[in-house]
């Protein structure tokens, strides 16, 4: 089997790397954990884009199901979830990894070109909010506080001090170091970034826009002038790069990379929390978020292989992989519906 990564993705959680990686073992077929089997006279291919969130995880099922498989093919990549879903609505990947649930628009575009699917549940993960290890002057930051500093009324504020009256007046703190403003976090492809505009800004922007201090087309906005990027690993070099840094990036990420970086608490609105995976798997965190992976429907019936390679993903060593890769696994309850969405999707 042959397992192809676009970016270097969490080499010591998964032995992965950004290279092709082979996994030349085989073996016998061995039902799994919802009654079906992982044949290993497997051939074919999966092909998996989509969400950097996911990819660790859906990297990690493939390393797993190459042990039983290894004449499978399977490539997987972490452009984004827009970017994501753009190629499988276009009917060029079998599954699609997301960290936020496909849009309307997309949705149609689906339609449009005869891809239906199914969606599947996999994971929970925190926004963790960062800055530098160097920066002892923030410890915690309100949704209000976020708005101040990253959101569309915050272009051109170089220091985080700059934000202190915008901070106060949408109920901030205001009053935020005098020190440069170094924003790293997730570009417009990535469903990171929508997800902290949906959750953090979104209610905040809404109600700017009713006073007239935002424009429609600023509502699903951060300002635009910081350093946007599409690589996880980046974003962090970035946040360490700077003693006075800010930006936003996946729980497991933050974790794994807590001698880098440090998080923040962030306050919802009931106080400052802590992202772990208590209080993500909770939802005390107010920055925590579901995983999931798109499935097309066309393939699940033309291509066994990626039926297999779902049901495998569907087993406890496929909901392992998730607490393995750093993300909070699901409670038995959701488990259950997501498994049971995947049987019905099987017909």
């Amino acid at each position: 089997m042959l397992i192809r990564t676009q970016r270097v993705t969490r080499v010591a959680a998964l032995g992965l790397t950004a290279a092709m990686i082979f996994a030349a073992c085989g073996g016998d077929d061995e039902p799994d954990d919802n009654g079906g089997d992982t044949p290993s006279g497997l051939t074919g291919s999966v092909v998996v884009s989509g969400s950097s969130t996911v990819e660790p995880i859906t990297s990690l099922v493939a390393e797993l199901f190459a042990e039983d498989n290894p004449d499978v093919d399977i490539r997987v990549d972490g452009p984004g979830t827009g970017d994501g879903f753009q190629l499988f609505c276009q009917g060029e990947t079998d599954i699609s990894d997301a960290s936020r649930p496909i849009k309307d628009e997309e949705a149609t575009n689906c339609a449009d070109t005869g891809i239906e699917f199914v969606e599947l549940k996999v994971a929970i993960d925190g926004l963790s909010v960062v800055t530098s290890l160097n920066n002892d002057a923030v410890d915690c930051l309100s949704f209000a506080d976020l708005y101040a500093l990253v959101g569309p009324e915050s272009e051109d504020f170089e220091t985080w001090s700059d934000a202190n009256d915008l901070g106060a007046e949408v109920g901030g703190s205001g009053d935020y170091p005098d020190a440069p403003l170094d924003i790293t976090a997730p570009g417009a492809e990535s469903g990171t970034y929508d997800s902290f505009i949906e959750i953090a800004l979104g209610d905040i922007a809404e109600a700017r826009l009713e006073a007239g201090a935002i424009t429609e087309d600023q509502v699903e906005t951060v300002r635009p002038d910081y350093s946007s990027q599409s690589n996880d690993n980046q974003i962090v070099s970035g946040i360490a790069g700077s003693d006075a840094s800010l930006g936003w990036v996946g729980y497991a990420f933050a974790s794994e990379n807590a001698d880098q970086v440090r998080s923040l608490e962030v306050d919802g609105g009931d106080g400052c929390v802590a992202a772990d995976p208590d209080t993500i798997a909770s939802g005390d965190y107010p920055l925590a978020r579901d995983l999931y992976i798109y499935v097309s429907k066309a393939s699940i019936a033309e291509k066994p292989e990626v039926a297999a390679f779902v049901d495998f993903y569907l087993t406890e060593d496929g909901s392992t992989s998730v607490a393995d890769s750093g993300y909070v696994q699901l409670n038995d309850e959701a488990w259950q519906a997501t498994v049971d969405a995947w049987t019905a999707a099987k017909g």
